[in-house]
């Protein structure tokens, strides 16, 4: 599943720098995730760095991008492949 940055986001610019796969960017009010770019860190990290440095707690699972984790690995394959 990709995650979601919610409103509560305070554009504070921590977690675009601390997402290894350059799936987060600003948007209209609040940061943005790329499902397509998201692997929840799958591959990389653990556990998802964009939660881990969220000083609000705004990031939360994507429930419209629901994924299994050998989906987010293979998403992670995909992406660094072409790196």
């Amino acid at each position: 599943m990709a995650l979601l940055i919610t409103d509560a986001c305070i554009n504070c610019d921590i977690c675009e720098p601390a997402c290894p796969n350059g799936a987060i960017a600003p948007g209209t009010t609040v940061y943005e995730i790329t499902p397509a770019l998201c692997t929840e860190c799958v591959g990389h990290y653990d556990t998802p760095q964009c939660q881990n440095v969220c000083p609000v707690h705004c990031i939360i699972k994507d429930p419209e991008h629901e994924e299994t984790q050998p989906q987010l690995l293979a998403r992670y394959q995909l992406i660094t492949a072409s790196r």
